[in-house]
């Protein structure tokens, strides 16, 4: 199935592309967060049956007190740090306003994590964005802004997950239609945060986003662009859990299958509340599980936003990520019309964020980060021409 064209026939363009994957991504985020770290079979009970859109707290009125480690008000159409961590990104690219590294974590996002207090939905609170982001991305202050490690080595050390990933979005935006270009500028951009596959991640995340913005992407040549670019488990994760998701249309059916695919390569184990000993630690092995099951959800939905997000949430585990991410490629492939606005507006209103301005903002920014790699490109034709390189 190839990207729906709009109402008057033509393909989404790239600003549609860039709210639907933005818009896209945060609802699927809000979605996810109230079921984050159960298991389907607990999900289904809690709630009576599957979810099938924006639900309270799996705690009710208790949320402060139930998990004290994460005391958040997840539910009820507030997104998390995966959005929120996404729009600081959105916030670097603006200021930059060209491709970004490592370097420009340090100098732009750590500032804005710790310098600049925000309305934190799941805090119901102003608040700095470090009092809500986690400890892996705690991480980010601790080495960059009072370790002053290099920017490029800063992430190695920190525990492996999806850290990363969850905000790569913008990376594969800025680089529509170039996987290959986002795919380096994300693991550029990552090793601040991340190492191994954790940093390979958010490369083939961006490339998966910037592969969805192509006029003819559908559902199987995004994953075509992962695999070819992907390394290592995360490769071999990706292929487990795509070639699994191929016999599925029905996302119920495909809950358990897919998470058997994954299995062998994710470190975290059975029980995700309590991780096993070789948990989230280097490996050329090992993947995260919230990326594999991302691309497997979109096949198995065809592209479709409501069927690749409800799989995705009512996966469990990690399903806030996982849904942000599919989120994003679904709607990066089908534009913003695509994303129910039932859910959208209920989660800007819930949030109190603005979900389509930074995506605008952020197609803006790729059509002048374009123009200058066209001018850049013309100018190294120019030199290897005269370097007698095009005889």
């Amino acid at each position: 199935m190839s990207s729906a064209p709009a109402p008057n026939g033509a393909l989404p363009s790239l600003e549609e592309r860039a709210v639907g994957c933005l818009v896209g991504a945060a609802v699927g985020d809000a979605l996810g967060g109230p079921v984050e770290g159960w298991t389907p079979e607990a999900i289904a009970e809690r709630h009576g049956g599957r979810v099938r859109g924006i639900v309270e707290p799996f705690h009710k009125d208790r949320w402060r007190t139930a998990r004290p480690i994460a005391p958040y008000h997840k539910g009820d159409g507030h997104v998390t740090d995966d959005t929120l961590m996404t729009h600081a990104l959105v916030r670097v690219y603006e200021t930059v306003r060209d491709h970004l590294d490592a370097y420009a974590v340090a100098d732009h996002l750590v500032p804005d994590l710790i310098g600049s207090p925000r309305w934190i939905p799941e805090l119901e609170a102003e608040a700095l964005l470090l009092q809500r982001i986690f400890l892996a991305e705690k991480w980010l202050v601790a080495r960059l802004h009072y370790g002053h490690v290099d920017p490029r080595e800063a992430g190695t050390g920190n525990i492996v997950n999806c850290g990363a990933a969850m905000y790569m979005a913008p990376v594969g935006v800025v680089n529509a239609g170039n996987p290959d270009a986002a795919y380096g500028e994300a693991l550029d951009v990552a090793g601040a945060h991340q190492s191994s596959y954790g940093r390979e991640a958010a490369g083939v995340f961006a490339a998966a986003v910037a592969a969805a913005h192509r006029p003819d992407a559908t559902p199987e040549s995004v994953v075509e662009e992962s695999l070819r670019l992907a390394k290592d488990g995360t490769r071999a994760a990706i292929a487990a859990v795509c070639g699994t998701a191929g016999r599925y249309d029905d996302w119920e059916a495909a809950l358990a299958p897919l998470r058997e695919a994954v299995a062998p390569f994710d470190t975290v184990g059975a029980d995700y509340r309590n991780p096993s000993l070789g948990a989230r630690r280097p490996s050329r092995l090992h993947a995260i599980e919230e990326l594999p099951i991302a691309l497997g959800m979109l096949l198995v939905g065809a592209g479709d936003y409501r069927a690749t997000v409800l799989g995705s949430v009512n996966y469990g585990r990690d399903c806030d990520s996982i849904a942000s991410m599919s989120g994003a490629l679904a709607g990066a492939l089908r534009g913003g019309a695509a994303v129910p606005a039932e859910w959208s507006e209920r989660v800007a209103a819930a949030s109190r964020l603005d979900l389509h301005s930074p995506a605008v903002s952020l197609a803006a920014v790729a059509r002048e980060v374009f123009a200058r790699d066209v001018a850049r490109r013309r100018a190294h034709e120019a030199a290897f021409e005269a370097l007698g390189g095009g005889r």
